[in-house]
């Protein structure tokens, strides 16, 4: 068996047990178990279970953000050359779709959307430190478009109805992934364009209420 193939079983393993058990209840002992490595292996790949966190949230945010940093300023250049303000619906798209898409295409996005909830809803600092670490650049960018998008509210204002927009995204998310949780008469085959294209109008509305 490769290296790469440890090192990916290790990844898989402490991002499922820091999705449930939280990054210090889960134990470097039951992440090799789950991973059926050795601790040398995870001291060789990464050299502490802080390294260890870091990894694990690099490798889904890195390709993520730069899809949606992609979307982002191709709204931005449109609008600047089009002369004109940013779309707050498209500037929310550019973040959301690929956002959401990701859950629903992603073997591990269900994981990773609980980890992402603990490092926003938690206490502890570790995790959202590294998490904030790795958003926040993209994060930047995406409240300025759409500051710019909303001339007449101020800062405060979008920036919490932009929290509004991704607290509805990251609770889809989160649902997508337990679907035994809907009531027994929704049905479960959900189609996701129409899904996003109902999420988008939501946060949309609110945002340029």
């Amino acid at each position: 068996m490769s290296q790469a193939d440890t090192k990916e079983r290790i990844l898989d393993a402490a991002e499922m047990l820091f999705a449930r058990d939280g990054f210090h209840f889960a134990s470097m002992r039951a992440i090799t178990t789950e991973a059926d490595a050795n601790l040398a292996a995870v001291n060789y790949h990464f050299g502490s279970k802080e390294a260890l966190l870091e990894e694990v949230l690099k490798r889904r945010l890195i390709p993520l953000n730069a899809i949606r940093r992609e979307k982002l300023e191709e709204v931005r250049e449109l609008a600047e050359k089009a002369g004109q303000i940013p779309d707050a619906e498209a500037v929310l798209a550019a973040f959301i779709v690929p956002t959401v898409r990701f859950c629903c295409q992603d073997p591990g996005a269900e994981h990773f959307s609980t980890l992402v909830g603990r490092a926003i809803a938690e206490p502890d600092d570790t995790v959202r430190n590294v998490f904030i670490h790795h958003i926040m650049p993209l994060f930047q960018l995406f409240f300025g478009l759409l500051q710019k998008s909303l001339p007449d509210l101020d800062s405060d204002t979008v920036f919490w109805r932009l929290h509004f927009a991704i607290g509805s995204t990251t609770h889809t998310m989160r649902l997508l992934g337990k679907l035994e949780l809907l009531p027994k008469e929704l049905d479960r085959n959900i189609d996701i364009d129409k899904m996003i294209e109902e999420l988008l109008a939501f946060v949309t509305a609110g945002v340029k209420r």
